[in-house]
């Protein structure tokens, strides 16, 4: 099964191997939040491993024993 590439590029492994992944809507139209809103949206969340069953895992982000 191939790896999506675009989902892949947007999530990053962790050295104890946690998913961490950029919150969406930063893109455009952030003039009109409130600072704290923005600011929030800087951060990275962290994507629970009990959301994906490990076929998913490998679907999205490939083997993680080749990823360094």
């Amino acid at each position: 099964m191939k790896t999506n590439k675009s989902f892949s590029k947007r999530l990053k492994v962790t050295r104890r191997g946690k998913i961490v992944a950029r919150k969406p809507g930063k893109n455009h139209f952030n003039a009109k939040e409130g600072r704290s809103k923005q600011m929030s949206n800087n951060r990275t969340q962290h994507i629970s491993e009990y959301t994906f069953t490990p076929k998913v895992l490998q679907r999205y982000i490939g083997n993680p024993s080749k990823q360094k």
